[in-house]
């Protein structure tokens, strides 16, 4: 496929496709009679992956080295991928153990806003808001 072809399939722009090739975040692909790029659909699930990668925080450098070590065959490349993987695993774990404890945070919140609204409990920021509220009505006269 054309370059335009795999921008349009993978949503980056054709400068983006161009300088991850430059980098070496992409293999160069191969060219036809007329030099304009030729991908082979095998790139796809590469691109889909580092975008997977970046979405879940793994940095261009990081990205970068596993790139590279794409190009290396061999026992000692394969455990550094995984060992790179594993670790960013972990932090991705992490990531959406926190995530889980904010979104119960929002359900609980989101809950207690529909109970107020319904009546069926009161708003516990009310009275401090009258508090507030009062008080400073109270020191504008004292001046």
């Amino acid at each position: 496929m054309m370059i335009g072809d795999l921008a349009q399939r993978t949503g980056l722009s054709v400068d983006t496709l161009r300088y991850y090739e430059k980098i070496g975040l992409i293999p160069a692909p191969l060219r036809d009679s007329g030099g304009r790029r030729i991908y082979d659909t095998a790139i796809l699930g590469w691109l889909d992956f580092l975008d997977r990668l970046k979405a879940t925080g793994l940095g261009m450098r990081d990205r970068l080295r596993y790139a590279d070590l794409r190009t290396h065959p061999g026992v000692a490349s394969v455990r550094e991928r995984r060992e790179m993987l594993e670790r960013h695993r972990e932090k991705v774990a992490a990531d959406l153990d926190r995530l889980g404890e904010t979104l119960k945070l929002l359900d609980d919140k989101v809950d207690l806003y529909r109970r107020i609204e319904s009546g069926e409990v009161d708003d516990p920021v009310a009275p401090l808001s009258e508090a507030l509220s009062s008080a400073a009505g109270h020191r504008g006269r004292a001046s």
